[in-house]
């Protein structure tokens, strides 16, 4: 089996566009959420707040090279750009060797392209259609963007699994490589912001209704949580067989070491905590390590009272009581598809610089939540060897990554 490192990295996040911009407000607490006044034009929709991300596209991009791209392959195509740049790859011509993969994925392709085909069902006229519209729409519309935007030319794995489809190609890509299937893997995920999405959770009462308070929302593991909020962004980790990146003497932001992934089998929205527990071990005997040296566990943490309790009850049958934990999400909203990736690459920055952010808004935890050292009040120093990184989504399907410091 072959060993798998990370050697480039990139995120546009609710809270910036590089790490810099994005540690400051970790350790300030500054979150991304705003209230999205446009919103209120849509009937029945309870909640007004969201995590948009600031971005256009970049000025080097031609129209021609973007016809086949929505907001959602665009912002994946980008931040797959910057994490190549960070590489050392950009231009390197093993992508178009047949060495490099994509295994990439979103909630959904973009809703203009989805609108186009609505419109012509709903009013029987074809006109709004163009030969993009589909392209646009299809569930895997970024990894294949990303692989005609770079000429990458080895395997394409598109993930569409909502809130795990980044760490299912993180996951997916790890392993390719692990077997020797590929030498280097372009892996994350991205998503849009819409209202549309937003009403999904609105309609199952899991959104919050702190409209006119967006810096007190949302509250993961809180007892006076009212919900999650939708974010969006795009996340990208370069990961490379480890003597391939020695070879060419690229830097190594740590080695992943273990992977698992399972499905409940019981409820499409209802969150199962005895499968989340059987992920993360998985992930242990994966990596073939003990639950006890893992220093620190990156939460999913969507501030729903199912989700946290049932998570956090997970987490405390893998790890006990002593483990540091917390939620990134409380700062950017749930950016779905993308925040597997968006996660993973705050947790390795942070690991590399020796701290880790508390989770926002979180004041007096639920005592229905499992004992737990939650992150609160201030960031936390701490000598960090092994990560865990967790995400759950619909359909009951769980993830977990292991990361180690190199």
């Amino acid at each position: 089996m072959k060993r798998v490192v990370v050697t480039g990295m990139a995120a546009i996040t609710p809270l910036g566009n590089n790490w810099q911009t994005v540690a400051k407000k970790l350790k300030s607490q500054i979150t991304g959420i705003q209230r999205m006044d446009d919103w209120v034009k849509y009937k029945g929709l309870n909640t007004l707040l969201g995590a948009p991300v600031d971005f256009s596209r970049p000025a080097h991009y031609s129209r021609k090279q973007v016809r086949s791209m929505g907001r959602v392959a665009m912002l994946a195509t980008y931040a797959s750009e910057l994490a190549l740049i960070d590489a050392g790859l950009l231009y390197d011509p093993c992508l178009t060797s047949g060495k490099t993969g994509v295994s990439y994925g979103s909630s959904s392709g973009s809703f203009d392209g989805l609108i186009d085909f609505t419109k012509m069902l709903l009013n029987h006229d074809k006109g709004g259609m163009n030969a993009t519209s589909y392209i646009r729409m299809m569930g895997h519309t970024c990894p294949v963007n990303i692989s005609l935007h770079f000429g990458i030319k080895g395997r394409i794995i598109p993930t569409s699994s909502a809130c795990t489809s980044s760490s299912q190609g993180i996951g997916y890509a790890y392993e390719t490589i692990k077997h020797g299937l590929q030498a280097i893997m372009v892996a994350g995920g991205s998503d849009e912001l819409s209202p549309s999405q937003a009403a999904v959770f609105d309609t199952l009462f899991a959104t919050s209704l702190r409209n006119d308070e967006p810096d007190k929302t949302p509250r993961p593991f809180d007892k006076e949580r009212d919900g999650l909020v939708i974010g969006e962004g795009g996340g990208t980790l370069i990961l490379e067989e480890r003597e391939h990146a020695i070879n060419r003497g690229a830097h190594i932001y740590a080695e992943i070491i273990g992977f698992g992934t399972n499905c409940d089998g019981l409820h499409v929205t209802q969150p199962d905590s005895g499968s989340m527990q059987a992920a993360m071990r998985l992930a242990l005997q994966d990596a073939d390590i003990d639950a006890a040296v893992i220093d620190y566990v990156s939460a999913h943490g969507t501030a729903t009272e199912l989700g946290d309790i049932a998570e956090s009850h997970a987490t405390a049958a893998v790890f006990g009581n002593r483990i540091p934990i917390s939620s990134m999400k409380s700062y950017t909203g749930h950016t779905l598809g993308a925040c597997g990736a968006i996660e993973a690459w705050a947790a390795l920055n942070m690991m590399n610089e020796g701290w880790f952010h508390p989770t926002a808004n979180l004041v007096n935890i639920d005592p229905a939540c499992a004992e737990l050292d939650y992150i609160k009040g201030d960031i936390r120093k701490m000598d960090c060897e092994y990560l865990m990184s967790n995400n759950f989504a619909f359909g009951g399907i769980n993830t977990s990554l292991i990361f180690k410091r190199v």
